[in-house]
């Protein structure tokens, strides 16, 4: 449709920014119209969500997730413009960012929305007709849409992109973050391009351990200590600086980006599920790095599907004996403690029958991995997420202290679970964010260095653009993730939100690696190219945290319950 003639693009600054908040206002309200139709088809009689008409109406109710998405993405693009003109940073790059990023969302959230490759959500299937969808494409929409997303800004934006990446730059347009911040990015970007970028390849083809030299390393920077309070022996920053510090050191290997994820999940169990004395026992030693977490909660035939999980543990005298299989365990040989979800009522069904322990063990090695009683496992081979290897354990009768029972209360080992869940997502967003990142840089560098047909790749206008939409893409889904950690750190409840990220960033991420590895050519399909290696790790970051289909679901039902 083409731009009304009620409102021009506009040049300035600041009627720009208004044009944007405009728009951002009129996404929310096809948001909300959405969100009314579908409630109608999945509600029951007693005006409650009906199990079965939502899981019938999957494809709808998903879509209405990627829709919501999308205006909340919208939403963040106008406030980050806001914010920048109000700090006087609003510059060329960030208007060709915004300007992009807003016109190619909102003409998709009008025409038909991306959840996977194969499987586009459109406005009719959330029950618009072509008539009702004009109604509600305001003038700022068509401004947008007839202005963002076009090949002479594309152009540009990829020229600055270029301007930016030589001069170092640590990330294009700016951040959006206070000076502290990036203080924070620049020392680990530092870290990252000194002891990890060069290695990490080498790390991943042999499928060997991050050295333990790199870890020791991370622990000197804080990183396991991030946002530990200081009364524990943590630095007790927000969650924005976990933010910073998951995006770069996962731009620099996502297996390194992933250490400070064990000890975040950790520590955020033991913080608020966890006793005094627990949490004088363990933060203290995970903070510094001395105590090596992993999470063991996922089960063989389970996966997302929790309120399954047959894992045993028994009480015995002073302890509780572990029985039973679990899958997908990261970084388990090396780690110190596992926070274990186990049954620990089998006549309570579902997630009530489930508690939390701390269980200890020694650390392992290639050669012994488990020199404990009652312990087993075997390597899961893996496409990418190296590093720190891939495990399937098997307990039997394993043995855990009475008093590292989490809270030292049955039957909350779910409930402390979810409050984790905010965080990891934001995290893994972050994480996202960083792969997405790498494949950026090193598309560019391939582009700019290889030729062909007498120029250089970066010349040729579909290479070009594949560079612009992930410097668009990472920019979006880097907004949306600060303004989760922005929501968690001031208490609000955020899950909404840091499922969105979540969602969208994990897409934004193999979007990237695959449009990098693309730019290659055969190159890319080479194992000894770094993009082959990035496009293996970014495949992971839409299934674990929760897969996106399991991410969409819980999104629609938060919205359709409010």
């Amino acid at each position: 449709m083409a731009a009304s003639p009620a409102v021009q693009p506009a040049n300035d600054p600041t009627d720009f920014v208004a044009l944007a908040k405009d728009a951002a206002a009129g996404a929310k309200a096809l948001v909300a119209e959405a969100t009314a139709r579908v409630k109608a088809r999945v509600t029951g009689p007693e005006g409650k969500l009906d199990a079965g008409a939502l899981e019938r109406e999957q494809h709808a109710a998903h879509g209405l997730s990627w829709l919501a998405t999308y205006g909340e993405a919208v939403r963040e693009l106008a406030d980050y413009a806001e914010r920048l003109q109000g700090e006087g940073s609003f510059g060329e790059t960030e208007a060709l960012l915004v300007k992009i990023g807003v016109g190619e969302y909102l003409d998709q959230m009008f025409g038909g929305i991306p959840m996977s490759q194969g499987e586009m959500v459109r406005p009719t299937a959330l029950g618009f007709t072509a008539a009702e969808l004009a109604g509600l494409r305001t003038p700022a929409i068509d401004a947008m849409v007839a202005e963002g997303n076009t090949p002479a800004n594309r152009a540009a934006l990829v020229a600055k992109i270029r301007e930016a990446t030589s001069a170092g730059a640590a990330t294009i347009g700016a951040s959006g973050l206070d000076e502290d911040m990036e203080a924070i990015r620049s020392e680990m970007r530092r870290f990252g391009k000194a002891e990890v970028v060069e290695q990490a390849h080498e790390w991943h083809l042999k499928n060997a351990y991050i050295p333990m030299s790199i870890i020791e390393k991370m622990a000197e920077l804080g990183v396991f200590g991030l946002t530990i309070p200081e009364e524990y022996g943590g630095m007790g920053m927000p969650k924005a600086a976990m933010c910073v510090v998951s995006e770069e050191l996962s731009r620099a290997y996502i297996g390194v980006g992933s250490l400070g994820t064990r000890s975040e999940i950790a520590a955020e169990l033991i913080l608020c599920g966890g006793t005094e004395e627990q949490k004088q026992r363990f933060l203290p030693g995970i903070a510094s790095g001395d105590i090596l977490p992993t999470a063991v909660f996922t089960e063989p035939n389970t996966g997302s599907d929790l309120a399954s999980l047959r894992t045993k543990a028994v009480k015995d005298g002073d302890h509780w004996k572990i029985s039973g299989n679990k899958t997908w365990i990261t970084h388990p040989v090396r780690a110190d403690i596992m926070t274990v979800l186990v049954r620990t009522k089998p006549e309570e069904k579902g997630h009530r029958g489930l508690s939390m322990l701390i269980a200890e063990k020694p650390r392992g090695t290639d050669e012994q991995p488990f020199p404990v009683e009652g312990l087993s496992g075997g390597e899961i081979e893996v496409l990418g997420y190296r590093g720190m290897k891939e495990y399937e354990l098997s307990f039997e009768d394993f043995a855990v202290p009475a008093n590292n029972l989490l809270g030292e209360i049955e039957g909350k080992g779910f409930a402390q679970l979810m409050q984790t869940f905010e965080s990891a997502r934001i995290q893994t967003a972050a994480r996202a964010i960083g792969v997405a990142q790498s494949a950026l840089d090193i598309g560019l560098r391939y582009a700019e260095e290889r030729v062909q047909f007498g120029k250089a790749l970066v010349e040729f206008p579909r290479v070009a653009d594949k560079l612009a939409m992930m410097a668009v893409e990472i920019n979006i889904a880097r907004q949306l993730t600060y303004f989760s950690a922005r929501e968690k750190d001031e208490g609000k409840r955020c899950d909404l939100e840091a499922g969105m990220a979540k969602l969208l960033g994990a897409r934004v991420a193999w979007a990237a690696a695959d449009n990098a590895l693309q730019i290659h050519g055969g190159n890319g399909f080479a194992l000894e190219y770094k993009i082959s290696r990035v496009l293996c790790d970014a495949r992971i970051l839409s299934i674990f945290e929760g897969a996106a289909e399991i991410q969409a679901q819980v999104i629609a039902r938060r919205l359709l319950e409010q």
